[in-house]
């Protein structure tokens, strides 16, 4: 067996997004202000910080104000602010606007940005590197490490240079071990080492599910005469039928707009591809104008957390805490998490610096949840926490309504009395037999695309000789349970062509993964009718390199 080396800190970060980021940032001010040492670093799956990063994004800077108060003359890269915002429910043919005045003041984007989340958290790195944490892109955290009493005491990455039969390749070299007194999971939805842990720990004891939504963005280059920065506008409505969700359309910088569709993932026609809704989306007029005579330069997707208030688990375990979207902290309707994932991860640094100022190590953060479950992120996110199982249960129109009476309830200080509940996605799907098939149009080149060509704009690459990361727990339920009885439903939910079903034109089907086309979204680990498919850490590096997404 080889021998790993190993490095001490006193706080390992997994994930260098902006909840991961900011604790960094936060753990350094406060051991500066105390004049005192502190080691923290961070490890990135990406092949550099932002290549793993997708949203949006509208970005509420209320966090980053308290972070950093004078970012605005340091060069950060939100620079674009929100300056008109537009809710449309879409029919097949036309709109009509939801006007601002039936929507609660929080809902608006007053002070808001819009803008590359990975741009901002390649800006976020470079303020963190200045303080003196080092960052590791490039390294995946594969494993978590355990002392004998059962408490985390850091995490391993993965080897490199493991062939597909699992032999060791000629570059072949061993994961190190990154050992810490505290280890943050900012790994984002549905993190590998999250789900482990969650597990272990029974981090789920007393709370719902986490329920997700499938995001799907492009980012086009327009016609300079139709771009209008600052320019934000949601969609509900049309396409969808057989579930709920809605798009998105954002102008920011330099003549680019940003636009995306969602689809919760508790659908139940096996047939739906949220992919094909996406590209049927932008065929709408209202859609079509925005972008027609633009090209389209940027492609990724990604699961999200929707589970809001009630889905939020345990937050800290004996020797690590979970923070950002590892924990679920997405204001739903706002559409926005990056601000309350800061935050988090801002509270989970102060609760460790004072441990660890009082000589405590590898115990339990006792003071991290209480100060979210006080914060403002408790404030902001139990006034919502109905809207979405609101829609989810009562449709998209129906729920619309419902979930706008409590909301504004709870804005007036009246509050509502209940806490709707979540199913998880993956209990949801129904047998082919009692669904529609859907025919989607094909796609034009133009303003339409097929997986393949979008993949190809994600610059996804992988090592091609290296372990399928997307495992399989059991190898004949994907032709003896999703093949016969839900038509392949991962062939459809994939937004990047890995599910593929061969061999039906001599009676013999099998499902072929192609896992170098990985976006790393996660769909597949959620949606998984019997949780079958198990989504684990591929090689560092490996995935997606997104440019200003």
């Amino acid at each position: 067996m080889t021998t790993r080396e190993s490095m001490e800190y006193d706080v390992v970060i997994v994930g260098a997004g902006p909840a991961g980021l900011s604790a960094a940032i936060r753990l350094k001010q406060l051991a500066e202000e105390a004049g005192r040492d502190l080691s923290v670093c961070i490890l990135e799956k990406g092949s550099e910080v932002g290549a793993h990063i997708l949203s949006g994004a509208v970005i509420d800077p209320k966090a980053l104000d308290e972070l950093i108060p004078d970012w605005r003359d340091r060069d950060c890269p939100l620079k674009v602010p929100v300056t008109e915002n537009h809710h449309w429910v879409l029919t097949g043919t036309g709109k009509y606007s939801i006007p601002h005045l039936l929507t609660p003041s929080f809902m608006h984007n007053k002070g808001t940005y819009t803008g590359s989340l990975g741009n901002l958290c390649r800006w976020l790195a470079g303020q963190a590197e200045a303080l003196g944490v080092e960052i590791f892109p490039g390294f995946a955290a594969a494993e978590i490490l355990f002392d004998d009493q059962g408490k985390v005491k850091g995490v391993a990455t993965g080897d490199m240079g493991v062939a597909r039969d699992g032999e060791k390749r000629p570059d072949y070299q061993p994961g190190m071990e990154l050992h810490a007194k505290y280890t943050f999971f900012a790994e984002g939805a549905r993190g590998h080492l999250t789900k482990e842990a969650t597990r272990i720990f029974n981090l789920r004891e007393d709370s719902g599910p986490q329920v997700y939504g499938i995001g799907i963005k492009e980012l086009w280059d327009i016609p300079a005469e139709k771009h209008q920065p600052g320019r934000v506008i949601h969609t509900q409505g049309w396409p969808l039928d057989d579930a709920w969700g809605g798009g998105f359309l954002y102008h920011q910088d330099n003549g680019q707009v940003a636009l995306g569709f969602v689809v919760a993932l508790d659908y139940d026609n096996p047939y739906l591809s949220p992919f094909e809704e996406m590209q049927r989306w932008k065929t709408h007029p209202a859609i079509r104008a925005e972008i027609e005579g633009g090209k389209r330069i940027s492609y990724g997707a990604r699961a999200i957390n929707e589970g809001g208030w009630q889905s939020i688990p345990q937050l800290a375990f004996p020797g690590g805490a979970l923070i950002g979207c590892s924990a679920g902290f997405v204001n739903v309707p706002r559409i926005k998490g990056t601000h309350t994932a800061m935050k988090s991860g801002m509270l989970a640094a102060e609760a460790a610096f004072a441990a660890l100022g009082a000589q405590r190590s590898n115990d339990v953060l006792d003071a991290y949840e209480p100060a979210v479950r006080s914060s403002w992120i408790g404030t902001e996110l139990k006034k919502v926490r109905n809207a979405q199982p609101a829609v989810a249960k009562f449709g998209s129109t129906i729920g619309t309504v419902i979930a706008g009476f409590d909301m504004w309830m709870n804005h007036l200080g009246i509050g509502t009395p209940w806490t709707m509940k979540h199913h998880a996605d993956h209990t949801q799907m129904r047998r082919k037999e009692h669904c529609h098939p859907i025919v989607y149009p094909k796609p034009d080149g133009v303003l339409t695309f097929d997986r393949l060509s979008s993949v190809y704009l994600s610059n996804t690459n992988h090592e091609e000789d290296q372990p399928v990361h997307l495992t399989l727990k059991d190898a004949s339920i994907p032709i003896d349970v999703n093949y016969r009885l839900y038509a392949s439903p991962e062939t459809r939910y994939c937004p990047a062509g890995v599910y593929e079903i061969v061999g039906e034109d001599v009676g013999e089907p099998r499902l072929q993964i192609n896992a170098q086309n990985c976006v790393h979204c996660k769909t597949c680990d959620i949606k998984d009718m019997t949780q079958n498919i198990n989504w684990v850490v591929p090689e560092g590096g490996g995935g997606p390199n997104y440019p200003n997404m």
